[in-house]
C-alpha cells in the first residue's frame, strides 16, 4: 500500500495527530477569547507590578499588557512547550522502540531497507507530523488574534509556532534514538522526560538565581523561549534545535543495522 516506511509512519499518526491539532487549535482559541477581559481591566500594569519580583521575570509579566506577551505567559513558556514536548517524546518512543515492543519492526527489519533508512523515514515522519501541529498552533493564533484583536502579526506567531516545533522534535528525536538503541519504549520516555525537566530547571534557576545565568544557553528550553517564543523573529539559538536533532538522527543511524532479528522484540 506505501511505498516507504516515512508514508507508513504517516498513516499510522493519522489519527493522533488530527486530534493533537484539534486540541491544540481549541486552547489557542479559548486563551485567546480571554484577551479581551485582561486587556481591560484597570490599572492592569500597576497590577502586574505587585508581584514578586522573580514571578514577573519568571513569565514576564511586565509584557502581559500586550496581546504577544499574554499569549508569551499564558501558553507559549509553559503549557504548549508541555504539550509539544509530551507528543513528541511518546511519538518517538512508540515510532521504534514501541514497534519492537509490539513484535513489527522485525517485519521491517526482513525487507531490502537498511535500517539506516528506517531511522531516517522515521524521524522525517516524526518532524512532519510535528510539523503539522506546529501549522495548527500558527493558524490558530492567527485566527485568535484577529477575531480578539491581540495584534499578533503572522511573523510573530511563526516564530513561535516554529520554537514549539524544534523543541519537541529535539526530544522526540531523542527518545526515538533511545527507544531504537534500547529497544524499551518506557526508557525512551523516561530519558528523554527527564532530559527535558533538566533543562527546564536549568532555564528556571537561570531567570531566579543570577549564578546560573550563564548555563541558560545551554538549555534546549532557553534556545526554544529566548526573546519570546512570539515575537523573537529567527533567533540563533534555533540552529542549536536544529543541530541537536540531526546530531541524535546521527547517532541513532547504526542502531538497527546488523540487529538479530529473532531477538528484536521482547528480548
Amino acid at each position: 500500500m506505501f511505498r516507504n516506511v516515512y508514508l507508513k509512519s504517516l498513516y499510522d499518526a493519522r489519527r493522533g495527530l488530527i486530534g493533537w491539532s484539534i486540541a491544540i487549535a481549541v486552547l489557542v482559541l479559548l486563551e485567546c477569547a480571554l484577551w479581551p477581559s485582561v486587556r481591560d481591566m484597570p490599572d492592569l500594569a500597576e497590577l502586574y507590578k505587585s508581584f514578586p519580583e522573580q514571578l514577573r521575570k519568571f513569565f514576564d509579566l511586565d509584557a502581559m499588557t500586550t496581546g504577544t506577551g499574554f499569549l508569551n505567559a499564558e501558553l507559549f513558556t509553559l503549557l504548549l512547550p508541555s504539550l509539544f514536548l509530551v507528543y513528541g517524546i511518546g511519538h518517538g518512543a512508540r515510532t521504534l522502540a514501541g514497534e519492537e515492543e509490539r513484535g513489527t519492526l522485525e517485519l521491517l527489519l526482513v525487507t531490502p531497507v537498511s535500517g539506516a533508512r528506517i531511522i531516517i523515514d522515521k524521524a522525517l515522519a516524526l518532524l512532519t507530523s510535528i510539523a503539522i501541529l506546529g501549522l495548527a498552533l500558527f493558524a490558530a493564533t492567527i485566527v485568535g488574534s484577529l477575531a480578539f484583536g491581540l495584534g499578533i502579526s503572522a511573523a510573530d506567531a511563526a516564530s513561535g509556532a516554529l520554537a514549539m516545533t524544534l523543541l519537541g522534535l529535539e526530544y522526540g528525536v531523542l527518545a526515538l534514538a533511545v527507544g531504537a538503541l534500547t529497544g524499551r519504549r518506557t526508557t525512551a520516555i523516561a530519558v528523554s522526560a527527564s532530559a527535558a525537566t533538566a533543562a527546564y530547571v536549568v532555564y528556571a534557576a537561570g531567570l531566579i538565581l543570577p549564578r546560573f545565568e550563564s548555563w541558560q544557553r545551554y538549555s534546549p528550553i532557553y534556545q526554544a523561549f529566548h526573546n519570546g517564543p512570539l515575537g523573537a523573529g529567527l533567533p540563533l539559538s534555533y540552529l542549536w534545535l536544529v543541530a541537536g536533532s540531526a546530531l541524535l538522527v546521527a547517532l541513532a543511524l547504526p542502531t538497527l543495522d546488523g540487529r538479530d532479528i529473532s531477538t528484536a522484540h521482547g528480548g
